[in-house]
């Protein structure tokens, strides 16, 4: 029988592993998706009634991205696992060339990937992954640089 300690590790490691996978499928800061969100593309795509899914998503995201990683609780890493798993899946259905003007594109964007960035859904080492009472940044350290590999 597992001691309830060992039960807090393996949950930590999975929290850790969720944040890791959301910093390298989110590549747009809190303020880029929060403008974006407010544009007439970004509000073209989607399904649901009323605001889409994905829109709702994005507006969930930057509460995410702003929140410290110490205050996130099981709801945020459960919908950070979620924006993993949508980004991961769609960017496999890339369509073939420009994307720039695609509704394929405006959808990756409300769920805070700009597929432009250049970043698929494999790790990239170079990417930040949250600190302790830091804001989550997308992929970027706390000064707003993009880390590029």
């Amino acid at each position: 029988m597992r001691d309830a300690s060992w039960t807090r590790r393996l949950a930590a490691m999975d929290q850790q592993d969720v944040e890791k996978r959301f910093g390298e499928a989110v590549n747009m800061t809190a303020k880029e998706l929060e403008d974006w969100l407010e544009t007439e593309e970004s509000q073209s795509v989607g399904v649901g009634d009323g605001e889409s899914v994905g829109h709702r998503s994005g507006r969930r995201i930057v509460e995410i991205l702003r929140t410290g990683k110490a205050d996130l609780g099981d709801d945020d890493h459960e919908h950070m696992q979620k924006v993993v798993g949508y980004v991961a899946r769609h960017v496999e259905q890339r369509p073939k060339g420009d994307v720039t003007d695609t509704k394929w594109r405006y959808s990756l964007m409300n769920w805070g990937h700009d597929p432009r960035e250049g970043l698929t859904a494999a790790p990239r080492t170079a990417r930040s992954t949250p600190t302790a009472g830091r804001p989550l940044r997308g992929g970027r350290p706390a000064g707003g640089v993009r880390v590029r590999s």
